[in-house]
């Protein structure tokens, strides 16, 4: 029996790094999109009480496949945190190529708008994963120079009025959130209206006369008003509970 032939395609495909190491990268990669989907839906459905087991159920996947990549559910927070991170970075620079400031501007509150209000873990899993200062003043540090480079773009064309910060936009997405959370049984598109009157308060002419009777969040504040979401609180006590056990 002639075996000679397969055996060295093997050998050369292991060499060479060919065809069966990148799927298996792939499978890794689906494998753990589905652990971060399935996750995102639980802790929306049951918060914090969903267990790792749960979440490899519901991901049709083993529990040590689980286990592997997330060693406790404050870490598979994490991951989802900085996964959506990045989804609301890349939007924002996706945004700055509108040669028009205003429509750049709203492209981004209304698409950011629409994955927030669509995604119902989305929220929830921004606060669990906000715990951590270094881990929120990371995330702020990355995002932030996109959005003011939207916002001052906007600003210096005369389109939006010139009191409103940084930190307002994030500000406006989660009230968009809330809406689109408790109107989604009913008429989930509903956020929609109260960001076309949001639009409409940002416009200069909607400053004459009128100061904001409040200022911005500043940078810190922000940070506070994350760490300080119940949501948030909760995952830290999990997470320092976990700790404490380990052998």
């Amino acid at each position: 029996m002639n075996t000679g032939q397969p055996r060295a395609d093997r050998e050369e495909r292991q060499v060479s790094g060919a065809q069966p190491p990148r799927l298996l990268r792939a499978d890794a990669e689906r494998n753990r999109q589905r652990i971060l989907a399935a996750a995102a839906e639980l802790f929306t459905e049951r918060g914090l009480e969903a267990s790792l087991d749960d979440v490899a159920r519901r991901a049709g996947v083993g529990v040590g496949t689980v286990y592997r990549r997330f060693p406790d559910k404050a870490s598979l927070a994490d991951a989802l945190f900085d996964e959506r991170i990045d989804a609301l970075v890349a939007m924002a620079e996706q945004a700055q190529a509108e040669p028009d400031a205003w429509a750049a501007l709203t492209s981004f509150l209304e698409h950011s708008a629409e994955m927030l209000g669509s995604d119902r873990g989305l929220r929830q899993i921004l606060m669990f994963a906000a715990q951590g200062h270094d881990r929120v003043t990371c995330a702020r540090d990355r995002i932030r120079p996109a959005i003011e480079s939207l916002l001052k773009r906007a600003q210096a064309d005369g389109q939006v009025r010139p009191d409103l910060g940084a930190t307002d936009l994030p500000i406006i997405e989660f009230m968009l959130a809330t809406v689109a959370e408790y109107t989604r049984q009913v008429r989930p598109a509903v956020w929609r209206r109260y960001l076309a009157l949001i639009l409409d308060g940002l416009r200069p002419a909607s400053a004459t006369g009128r100061a904001l009777p409040e200022p911005e969040l500043n940078p810190d504040e922000m940070v506070e008003v994350m760490r300080s979401n119940p949501l948030g609180r909760r995952l830290a006590a999990h997470k320092a509970a976990t700790i404490s056990v380990r052998p």
